[in-house]
């Protein structure tokens, strides 16, 4: 079938996969470097617990079959390791089959890992990077030119990504259609970058052309996907150029990076192809099968898309195959923070010597400039933000969190900036306070050096304390 494939986009085919690796690769770093305190054995939601009330037909995984922090430390450092190979280019030397196993590998070992991740990987990226990752799985390598089925359902993902966003800001928020949401977002979004606060402090009339231009970025140019060259490389280059700014103004794990990514497939770049020889007919067979199936499954994120009642960011298949993606639905217009402190006096009192715990990236100290993490993802600080919003996002593992910090975990710990205890000396008590949190004006911040003003609002938890038995109290 001389239509099956398209030789002009080996190239894009080799940015996409190389690109593609490198995120896998920054997604197993980060579950090897943060599991053991969030799901580990010892964590604050283990996975041991979970696996034990919630069928392997719901969550496929491999630690259903068997779980121990060491077996979860292999599997993710082996992800590290595949991702690496592939983004070396490994796939390039081996046979076709070979190379779509290898690609097969890290999709498997992550479903493992988001499965029985619970609240730590809910985010919508998790499963777009595992979507997008099984897609990869069909882009052949340099034995065959990239089959044409595979790039449109990667356009196909990119449009829903994009045009899904667009319509669930329209439908969600008043700010968005009046374009004030940027008039608040730089300063209440999870995890502000470096840069945030400058573009907080942009005039509210830029605010608004950013706004305009995000509205067609996502509900104008993700149609354009669909259209000849080279109307569809220059909508998926303006695509890129979104992103980048969104990468400037803050920290949202690999979200745009993994946009970028899929952007990038469908851009036609100027490049003479290699000569290669006609795919195999067992090649046809099963990415043509597998497109088949992803269509038909596709029916109900496609759906959601268009409904009045529009999701954001749910899975519809336990191998998370299709999923509905969205951010930032509503805006917040004030930003709440959950500090965390400690004391070692006998009796907690407002006078006692209180420490603060510093965190890697969400803002704490007032002084403290934000830094730049995405794509790392800091899970316990977009948590943190999450509490802040609701006492109930942080239910099932803030008291979990507390234990640890009485206890002094070295695990826990290490997920933290800072610690005001000293290892062999944990805290007696420690508490949690509601602050409001504003950016400083240019004034404030030439007076001070601090970014950040803040403002107590009211106590998030009283003083706790360890009980016999190491629980909380």
């Amino acid at each position: 079938m001389e239509w099956f494939t398209v030789p002009d986009y080996w190239l894009s085919r080799l940015v996409f996969q190389r690109a593609l690796a490198v995120v896998y690769l920054v997604a197993f770093l980060g579950a090897a470097l943060q599991f053991r305190a969030l799901i580990g054995e010892r964590g604050m939601l283990p996975v041991p617990r979970y696996v034990a009330r919630v069928p392997f037909r719901h969550a496929p995984s491999v630690f259903h079959l068997r779980y121990s922090d060491r077996f979860f430390a292999v599997w993710s450092w082996t992800g590290c390791a595949v991702s690496a190979a592939l983004a070396a280019g490994l796939d390039r030397y081996l046979p076709l089959w070979g190379g779509m196993v290898l690609w097969l590998v890290p999709w498997v070992l992550y479903l493992s890992i988001v499965n029985v991740g619970q609240t730590w990987y809910a985010f919508g990226w998790e499963s777009l990077l595992l979507e997008v990752g099984f897609l990869a799985v069909f882009l052949g390598n340099d034995e065959v030119a990239p089959p044409v089925v595979v790039l449109f359902l990667l356009r196909w993902v990119l449009f829903r990504v994009e045009f899904g966003a667009g319509l669930i800001k329209m439908r969600g928020d008043a700010c968005w259609r009046k374009l004030t949401c940027l008039d608040y977002h730089h300063e209440t979004q999870p995890m502000p970058g470096p840069l945030s606060w400058f573009f907080h402090h942009l005039p509210r009339p830029v605010h608004r052309v950013e706004v305009a231009a995000n509205h067609v970025t996502q509900l104008v140019v993700p149609v354009l996907l669909f259209t000849p060259q080279p109307v569809a490389t220059a909508a998926a280059s303006l695509m890129v150029l979104t992103q980048l700014w969104l990468v400037l103004s803050g920290n949202f794990s690999w979200l745009n990076w993994i946009t970028i990514v899929l952007a990038l497939s469908a851009v036609e770049f100027p490049a003479t192809p290699p000569r290669m020889p006609g795919p195999p007919l067992w090649y046809e067979i099963v990415v043509l099968a597998v497109a088949a199936g992803l269509l038909v499954l596709g029916y109900r994120p496609a759906r959601n898309m268009i409904s009045r009642r529009q999701v954001m960011n749910r899975s519809f298949d336990p191998l998370r195959l299709v999923n509905t993606y969205g951010a930032f639905g509503s805006v917040s217009r004030v930003r709440h923070e959950v500090v965390v402190e400690g004391t070692s006096d006998e009796v907690p009192r407002e006078d006692s010597d209180w420490r603060e715990y510093e965190f890697r990236g969400k803002p704490g100290d007032p002084r403290h400039w934000p830094r730049q993490f995405a794509p790392y993802h800091l899970r316990l600080d977009w948590m943190m933000w999450f509490a802040a919003l609701s006492p109930a996002y942080a239910g099932p593992w803030f008291t979990g969190l507390v234990e640890r910090l009485l206890e002094n975990d070295r695990d826990t710990l290490r997920l933290l900036r800072r610690s005001p205890f000293p290892a062999g000396a944990p805290p007696r008590y420690v508490r949690a306070r509601l602050y409001r949190y504003r950016y400083t004006t240019w004034r404030e911040l030439r007076e001070t050096g601090a970014c950040w003003h803040r403002t107590h609002v009211r106590e998030f938890l009283p003083p706790t304390r360890l009980e016999r038995g190491g629980q909380s109290r």
